[in-house]
């Protein structure tokens, strides 16, 4: 049972660092996203700034040792501001040679790995296809490799509590591997401690064994010395208040719960489940004490058409969906839009087309989020940039819907949806004032297409509020009493009033800005869920030098900040960056009469890197 078996030619220090990043990799079943969520979760308690990346397998259980069946954990802790889960990996603990190889290209020369020597059985390395064993063949040379036998010494550890099988014992290895890495980086085991107790209240032999692999793995690094000294990471420095770690799934349904309550409203959702979406629908049905109705339809066209009817009644409605559903729910889009309701569709795009990558992360849905639907069907498009942000735009796309009397469609995807951070805590009565335009009863010469002079929003009259009855469908409508028309120059009338509605909306968004700099040799321009990666490469360029870079951000595409065209004319040059095959770039394009817009674009179900940005971007200004 050789457990610390480190390589001899490299002098181990103990020191303390600004930041660093870990990923645990093993199989779907062993346990990798809860062990670096807790992981996380600590490091957020102990004040550090975290910003973390899930990547798993779109099978439900992929074979057993398979290299796609492996799944993974990234997570980014540091003293200094984090924005990405970071690119190169300091630490990688892999629970089987799958793992290993897949991952082993992420890790820096000289950076350390753990790996679970049990688990590097003929079997599994033929699996993985190695022709040798790496542990053994010399090819892990450049890394500080520790050989840890997890499965046997969990068993060991496990030996004299009753109530467990083999398979329980051995899915407890992952506890084992957090308990080395919080000695490594001086982390207390009482946060994942405390989880135990209150996840397995019901189950006290759970507690118990979980507990019990958790403090082994954390004392068996302690007594065999695997490295001089835990490293240290201090503290970030962080504007006052009460934070906690959120992932944006979770930070989405909170801002339509914050959006309900400000504008009085009750919250309705009904959405079909479809992944990486579905944890918006698992998080609202805990809020029933809030007063949401959340429905699981029978299908995305239920899902839409039952928020279309609960938004007639007067709740603010919202559904979600990923790529796939959101084609399914084009022609009720357009339904809503005709009828000018208040309506949020949360798209968390993943790669696509069709079934697509359905865990993996992609921008792709644009283009379908503008124009796909027939006929001439503007709706307000927002695209949310962060885990934790996820609740800002959740929150304002229910008030320009609200405000607006329109559909607003809210892009977020994968990436961000999974990841998590800190967030700082806000309260109900500091948001923005939501207001609507519900009318309660009849003043004058009512009529249901009113409009307000300034937005051009109608009027919202609930059914059953007496004097306020009228027709609705999907016919066009008469521009005052909302009948049925076919009168051709109603409907150019119509198609123009609501195409100015949404370009209306530009007055109530605010103005695009840069970040690093107002004018120079480059602008870096992206969209929603890659702002952590591009604001991390442009301030990087700029901490060396380039301070002729800039960088703006999109989270308002439909329609677009009133400045745009001004913002980059500024620039010598402008490069768009997507995770697309260059949506954005084109509809930049189609708007504004810039020359030499220039693209950088990946599809590979991946965020940006670093260095892939910071290498082209040196080499557009250079």
């Amino acid at each position: 049972m050789i457990a610390n078996k480190i390589s001899n030619n490299i002098n181990l220090k103990s020191e303390a660092l600004d930041a660093v990043v870990i990923r645990f990799v093993g199989d779907s079943g062993d346990g990798m996203q809860l062990t670096g969520t807790q992981f996380s979760d600590t490091s957020a308690m102990f004040g550090n700034d975290v910003s973390t990346f899930p990547n798993y397998p779109s099978e439900i259980r992929a074979p057993q040792g398979s290299l796609y069946g492996v799944s993974g954990f990234q997570v980014h802790i540091g003293s200094v501001e984090i924005s990405t889960p970071g690119d190169d990996v300091d630490l990688l603990v892999a629970m089987n040679p799958a793992g290993l190889k897949t991952n082993l290209y992420s890790v820096k020369p000289g950076h350390t790995i753990i790996i679970d020597s049990d688990s590097f059985t003929k079997k599994n390395l033929e699996k993985a296809q190695y022709e040798t064993n790496p542990l053994r063949d010399g090819s892990l040379g450049n890394y500080r490799v520790i050989e840890v036998s997890m499965s046997s010494l969990t068993k060991e550890a496990l030996k004299d509590i009753e109530n467990l099988d083999n398979k329980t014992i051995i899915r407890s290895k992952n506890m084992f591997a957090l308990g080395i890495v919080y000695w490594m980086y001086d982390r207390s085991p009482e946060h994942t401690i405390d989880f135990f107790n209150k996840k397995f209240a019901s189950k006290p032999h759970l507690i118990e064994s979980n507990t019990k692999v958790l403090n082994a793995g954390y004392y068996y690094a302690e007594t065999l010395e695997l490295i001089p000294n835990a490293y240290t990471i201090s503290p970030a420095k962080m504007e006052s208040g009460t934070y906690r770690i959120i992932g944006g799934n979770t930070a989405t349904a909170w801002g339509f719960l914050a959006a309900a309550e400000k504008s009085g409203l009750e919250l309705f959702l009904g959405s079909y489940p479809i992944t990486p979406a579905t944890d918006i629908l698992h998080e609202l049905v805990k809020h029933k004490h809030f007063g949401v109705k959340a429905f699981q339809a029978e299908d995305e066209i239920a899902g839409v058409t039952s928020a279309i009817g609960a938004s007639f009644a007067g709740d603010l409605a919202i559904t979600t969906t990923s790529g796939p559903g959101l084609a399914l729910k084009g022609e009720a889009l357009g339904l809503a839009m005709m009828v000018e309701l208040p309506l949020v569709v949360v798209n968390v795009q993943r790669g696509g087309p069709s079934t697509g990558l359905p865990t993996k992360t992609e921008q792709s849905d644009l283009m379908q989020a503008m124009y796909g639907r027939n006929g001439e069907s503007p709706v307000i498009v927002l695209a949310a940039s962060t885990p934790s942000n996820c609740f800002n735009y959740a929150y304002q796309a229910a008030k320009l819907a609200l405000e607006h009397m329109t559909p607003v469609i809210l892009l977020t995807d994968g990436y961000i949806a999974n990841g998590s951070e800190p967030w700082k805590i806000k309260r109900v009565a500091e948001m923005p004032e939501i207001k609507n335009n519900k009318v309660t009863k009849v003043t004058g010469n009512w009529h249901p297409y009113d409009r307000d002079e300034d937005t051009l929003a109608r009027n919202w009259a609930v059914p059953g509020t007496f004097g306020l009855e009228h027709r609705i469908g999907g016919l066009e409508k008469d521009s005052v009493t909302g009948d049925v028309s076919h009168v051709p120059e109603n409907h150019e009338f119509m198609t123009k009033i609501r195409a100015e509605k949404i370009k209306r909306v530009q007055n109530y968004i605010p103005d695009l800005t840069t970040e690093f700099a107002e004018e120079g040799d480059l602008l870096v321009v992206g969209w929603g869920g890659t702002y952590g990666s591009l604001h991390s490469a442009v301030k990087q360029l700029n901490n060396e030098g380039y301070n002729k870079i800039g960088y703006a951000h999109f989270n308002y595409i439909n329609p677009l900040p009133k400045n745009t065209e001004s913002v980059l004319s500024k620039f010598k040059k402008i490069v768009v960056c997507e995770l697309n095959n260059g949506q954005f770039v084109n509809i930049l394009k189609m708007n504004f009469n810039i020359c030499g817009l220039l693209q950088y674009n990946k599809i590979q179900g991946l965020p940006f890197g670093n260095s892939e940005l910071i290498t082209e971007f040196k080499k557009i200004v250079d």
